[in-house]
């Protein structure tokens, strides 16, 4: 296991045996448009900057999310409440910075990623993204 911070969170990560489920499984399969049009955005690498950079270093595909939601539209666009699963686990974790980009949280329901290997964890993120009709 790989030692990382993530977020203000101290954890330990599985980097290949992440990438490895990540590899064999599929992008998120809700087709509503809210979902659809956040994996478009993924596809297209319209994310957040730090959020991709983070991603990318985990090895984890955009457009493979394990959990997705619209929570609800603002003037800016769509709030989004999207996991990623990493297979470790969270060591430790100090005070959290109300400006951080995501948190990291042990989450056992399966969402997208029933047969993830064990232990895991989530990087969650809540993004606001800009309305299909604003791409």
């Amino acid at each position: 296991m790989e030692r990382l911070t993530i977020f203000d969170y101290q954890v330990e990560i599985d980097r290949a045996a992440t990438i490895d489920w990540y590899a064999s499984h599929g992008e998120w399969g809700c087709d509503c448009g809210n979902c659809h049009h956040y994996v478009s955005l993924a596809k297209e690498r319209a994310l957040p900057l730090d959020m991709m950079k983070l991603l990318d270093s985990l090895g984890i595909p955009l457009e493979k999310a394990t959990y997705l939601c619209s929570l609800y539209k603002t003037e800016e666009g769509i709030l989004y409440q999207v996991s990623y699963r990493v297979a470790g686990n969270i060591l430790s974790a100090t005070e959290q910075d109300k400006d951080a980009v995501g948190r990291c949280i042990h989450e056992t329901y399966p969402y997208g990623a029933p047969d993830f290997p064990q232990p895991h964890f989530d990087v969650e993120f809540y993004p606001t993204l800009p309305h299909a009709e604003d791409t």
